[in-house]
């Protein structure tokens, strides 16, 4: 079965066609700057299996031409014709605790759920229905990031909120990022030769835009940075994170009771790009303005709070497992920065993790083990592929999906 991952993002659209069970990437690559015109034009950098990637300049203003672009694309390379689609969703909310084939049911509860993740369901929704309007013949499955989390305690994802409120409205915490949490975890074990279900670990998604932490028990997610919205949490690179709810209160009485208006504002206009005023990706932070150089305060200020508000959840999460076997760092800042990993993981002895400087800056071959021999909790630099796990899902769900059922979907 050829699968097409769809990974939607707001002004983007990653894809990769892969054959399963094989797990064999056919095809792949990434829709940039989708939507209104930008400083520099929209295009698609894509790659066939065993050719070079190729760039191709052509206006997308929606998604929905993106996605037939990329169709486009993939028939001029001679690429399989997909049997199905995976589609990344973001947001699940209280009414999906599993993977699922879409169908009519599926896409209203859908729409229900967007405005819990506002950047990143609405066009996620949009673009699986196209696709079902379009193309009536390939099966789709919407594949959560909040389903990895389900099995986090009542405990931890309670709001201190009158039972009605929590009840009737869903207001709970769900976690997020759970596609990559799961996929590395399950890595570690890999490279561990452990089975899943016994693994303790920290988990540490920490990318350019989003980034959380994910406190992992016996293979299980226990608990996430992340809450009732991506917003919670980390300070990301447009997202404040935590924030005392007082603010939010205030900032919506200075815009008049608009919640549009203060949602743009914590959601977009916030995080490394609101500290620094400068850029909102913390590599851009840490290695200064080079039109300014020299002593740069707002600038070190943001990293400084960038890396404290890591570390207090870095700690926070090791007391929650308890007895970790590996702490895991993932995604592009988590990959590629070993300051990051470094400030996150020294005088960490109480906790077992005993960190290799050497081995920490020499780590540009991925998966790495950046521990020293001795420490008694690994640390490993793992490369996440939230694309390939969709595929996995996806194979998954249309498998045990029985036939006619999968028929009625497409109805």
């Amino acid at each position: 079965m050829n699968i097409l991952v769809l990974n939607c993002g707001s002004s983007s659209l990653k894809y990769r066609l892969i054959d399963m069970p094989s797990e064999t990437e056919l095809a792949g690559g990434e829709a940039q700057r989708v939507g209104p015109p930008t400083a520099e034009p929209a295009r698609i950098v894509h790659q066939t299996a065993g050719q070079p990637s190729q760039t191709r300049r052509v206006a997308m203003p929606d998604h929905f031409t993106a996605f037939e672009q990329i169709l486009k694309l993939l028939t001029e390379e001679l690429c399989p014709a997909p049997d199905a689609i995976g589609h990344r969703v973001v947001h699940g909310g209280s009414r999906f605790h599993q993977h699922t084939a879409v169908d009519d049911r599926v896409l209203a509860d859908l729409d229900a759920v967007s405005g819990l993740a506002p950047l990143h369901n609405p066009p996620a929704v949009r673009l699986l229905k196209f696709c079902r309007e379009q193309y009536p013949h390939l099966p789709n499955v919407a594949v959560f990031d909040t389903v990895f989390h389900s099995t986090i305690p009542e405990c931890a994802y309670t709001y201190a909120l009158p039972p009605a409120l929590r009840e009737d409205l869903g207001i709970r915490k769900y976690g997020f990022h759970g596609i990559s949490h799961q996929y590395v975890a399950t890595e570690a074990a890999r490279l561990m030769g452990w089975p899943l279900r016994t693994l303790n670990a920290v988990s540490c998604h920490l990318g350019s835009g989003g980034a959380s932490l994910c406190a992992i028990v016996n293979g299980q997610s226990v608990d996430n940075t992340m809450g009732y919205s991506p917003l919670a949490g980390l300070l990301m690179s447009t997202r404040c994170g935590d924030l005392d709810p007082a603010v939010a209160l205030h900032l919506l009485a200075l815009h008049g009771g608009n919640p549009q208006a203060v949602e743009k504002l914590l959601n977009r206009q916030s995080g490394v790009l609101g500290l620094s005023g400068y850029s909102g990706d913390i590599r851009d932070a840490l290695a200064g303005d080079p039109a300014h150089p020299g002593p740069n305060e707002r600038l070190d200020e943001t990293v400084q709070v960038y890396l404290w508000r890591l570390r207090k959840y870095f700690g926070a999460y090791l007391a929650t497992v308890g007895h970790p076997d590996v702490v895991i760092f993932t995604d592009t800042i988590g990959e590629t920065v070993p300051l990051v990993r470094q400030t996150m993981c020294t005088d960490m002895q109480a906790f077992g993790i005993l960190f290799d400087d050497e081995r920490n800056n020499q780590a540009t071959s991925l998966p790495a083990d950046i521990a020293t021999e001795d420490s008694p909790v690994r640390v490993m630099a793992i490369r996440t592929n939230e694309e390939l796990a969709i595929a996995r899902y996806t194979d998954e769900v249309l498998r045990n999906t029985p036939h006619h059922e999968t028929q009625e979907a497409l109805a």
